[in-house]
C-alpha cells in the first residue's frame, strides 16, 4: 500500500498559515515552520491584548466620571452608590460618554444622587 504523504489537505493548511503571516517580516512570513510559530504567538498576545483593552477603557471610564463627579462636587463612589441606590442602571460607559459629550445631562444625574446621598 502506497504512503499517503497529505497532499492538497497538507497544501490547503500551510497555506492558511502563510496567508496569516501576511505582512510579517522575513523568514516569518515565507517559511512555514517559523511562520506557524509566530502566527501561534501573535494569536495569544491578541488574546491577552483584547482583555488588557477592556481593563485600559474601564479604567479611562471611572476616571472621566471621576473627573465630571468632582466638577459638581462630589465622589466617584459616592456618586456610584447614590445612583445604585436611586436605582439609575446606566454602565461606565455610558457614564462617560455622558460627562464628555453632554455635561448638562450629566450635571441632572449628579443632582439626583447628591439628593439621594442625602
Amino acid at each position: 500500500m502506497p504512503r499517503a504523504k497529505g497532499g492538497p489537505k497538507t497544501r490547503r493548511r500551510r497555506k492558511k498559515i502563510l496567508k496569516q503571516a501576511k505582512g510579517y517580516v522575513g523568514g516569518r512570513r515565507k517559511l512555514y515552520r517559523t511562520a506557524a510559530e509566530t502566527v501561534l504567538r501573535a494569536g495569544a498576545f491578541a488574546y491577552r491584548g483584547r482583555k488588557q483593552k477592556k481593563r485600559l477603557l474601564r479604567g479611562l471610564w471611572i476616571i472621566r466620571i471621576n473627573a465630571a463627579c468632582r466638577q459638581v462636587g462630589l465622589s466617584y463612589s459616592r456618586f456610584m452608590a447614590a445612583l445604585k441606590r436611586a436605582g439609575i442602571l446606566l454602565d461606565r460607559k455610558v457614564l462617560a460618554e455622558m460627562a464628555v459629550r453632554d455635561p448638562q445631562g450629566f450635571a441632572k444625574l449628579a443632582e439626583t444622587a447628591k439628593a439621594q446621598s442625602r
